[in-house]
C-alpha cells in the first residue's frame, strides 16, 4: 500500500488510471476505499483520469493521532497538498465528500492556484456539526468504554458507523474536538474556480445547501432526488453530473 510522510504523520492513498488528477477526499469516519472505491467512483473516473485517493488522518490506514491539535481542516487540506507535491502534481481537480468537502473549501480558498475545480459533495454552509454540544456529546460517544451508556441518538449513531470502519474512536474524538470557526463569506464569494455542489434531497445530516451555492460565484447545485447523506455517493446520477461538469469545466 503507498503512504508518504506529510509532515510526519503517514498518509495511506491509492492510485487507479491516467491523465488529469483528481484528488478525491472522503467523508468523516469513512474511508478512500469506502467512500469512493465501493461506491464505483475510482473506477469511473480512472477511465479518463489519474484518480489518487488519500486516507485522511485519522482514517482508514493512515495514522491516528489522539490530539485535537493535529487535525482542523488546515491540518487535513496540508496533507491533499502534500501529497500533490508528493506524486509531481502541480494542478488538479479536487473533490470531497462531506468532512472532504469541508477540506476541499478550505483548499479552495488558502490554494486556489492548485486546482482547477472542485467538487463539494454532501455538504452546506452549515454542515450539521456546528453546534457544540452535538459536537461534545459524539466526542463523548467516541470516548466511551460503553456503548450503552451513550443517551444522545445522534451520537450514538455516529458511534455505530464509526465502529464500523478500521478507526481509532479516541482519534475521531480528537479530531471532534479540533478547533473549527465557519468560512468566511467574503472569502466565499471572491472564489473563481469552477465549483459543483451535490447534495440529496433527503440528506437531514447537514443544512440546506442553496446558501452555499449562492455564495460561491457560478456554482451550480445539483439535487439527488430521494437520497439521502449515506446514499448519494453511490448514485448514477451523481457520477454523471460530475463528468459532465469536468467536462464542461475551462
Amino acid at each position: 500500500m503507498p503512504v508518504f510522510d506529510s509532515a510526519g504523520v503517514k498518509i495511506h492513498y491509492q492510485e487507479a488510471g491516467a491523465g488529469e488528477a483528481v484528488m478525491l477526499v472522503h467523508g468523516f469516519a469513512s474511508t478512500a476505499e469506502h467512500n469512493w472505491g465501493g461506491t464505483g467512483w475510482i473506477a469511473a473516473l480512472s477511465e479518463k483520469y489519474r484518480v489518487i485517493a488519500l486516507d485522511v488522518r485519522g482514517h482508514g490506514l493512515s495514522d491516528k493521532p489522539r490530539a485535537p491539535e493535529s487535525y482542523g481542516y488546515a491540518s487535513m487540506g496540508a496533507d491533499v497538498t502534500r501529497l500533490m507535491d508528493h506524486l509531481g502534481i502541480h494542478r488538479a481537480i479536487l473533490m470531497g465528500y462531506s468532512m472532504g468537502a469541508s477540506i476541499a473549501i478550505e483548499l479552495m480558498l488558502s490554494r486556489p492556484e492548485r486546482f482547477r475545480a472542485i467538487v463539494l459533495g454532501g455538504i452546506a454552509y452549515d454542515d450539521g456539526l456546528e453546534d457544540k454540544a452535538d459536537r461534545d456529546a459524539i466526542a463523548e460517544a467516541y470516548r466511551a468504554d460503553n456503548s450503552a451508556t451513550i443517551k444522545s441518538p445522534v451520537a450514538k449513531a455516529y458511534r455505530r458507523f464509526a465502529e464500523s470502519m478500521p478507526n481509532d474512536l479516541k482519534a475521531l474524538a480528537a479530531l471532534i474536538d479540533a478547533e473549527r470557526a465557519p468560512f468566511d463569506p467574503a472569502k466565499l464569494a471572491a472564489v473563481g474556480i469552477p465549483v459543483l455542489i451535490v447534495v440529496g434531497t433527503n440528506d437531514i445530516a447537514i443544512g440546506d445547501p442553496k446558501p452555499l451555492a449562492k455564495m460561491i460565484p457560478g456554482a451550480r447545485l445539483v439535487m439527488l432526488d430521494g437520497r439521502d447523506h449515506m446514499t448519494a455517493p453511490s448514485d448514477q446520477r451523481f457520477k454523471e453530473a460530475v463528468i459532465e461538469f469536468l467536462r464542461a469545466a475551462p
